[in-house]
């Protein structure tokens, strides 16, 4: 999992969790410890499962802006690979997690990034 924690460190993203296939390990960012248990282990089913089925190395990091991301990595001899089946399970769970994943931006953008949670509504 080095290369999510190079990522981590990188001023311009901020890694929240990610799964590695390839080493069979979940990362999890310890700076989001204060999430309820409940959404840290609804994170590590989705990023597990979502190796798990499609290989590879799957991070949710946030823009500079607080949009969270999902980032996908393989390796080039990685034949198993699913990359039509990733961007399927991607937009599945944008879908499916849409609720989640709004509210660990607007987390993220609160309590990291500083900005008042008022009128978030209105910029949708």
């Amino acid at each position: 999992m080095e290369e999510i924690k190079k990522v981590s460190e990188n001023g311009e993203r901020v890694v929240l969790c990610g799964a590695n296939s390839y080493e069979q390990k979940y990362y999890f960012n310890q700076k989001f410890k204060a999430l309820p248990e409940h959404i840290k282990k609804e994170l590590q089913i989705m990023c597990v499962l979502f190796t798990e089925d499609i290989g590879g190395i799957l991070t949710l990091e946030f823009t500079e802006q607080g949009v969270l991301e999902f980032k996908v990595q393989a390796d080039d001899s990685d034949y198993l690979f699913d990359e039509i089946g990733s961007g399927l399970k991607i937009r599945q769970y944008q879908r499916e997690k849409r609720e989640l994943l709004e509210s660990l931006e607007l987390y993220y953008r609160v309590v990291f990034l500083g900005e008042s949670p008022e009128g978030f509504d209105e910029e949708k």
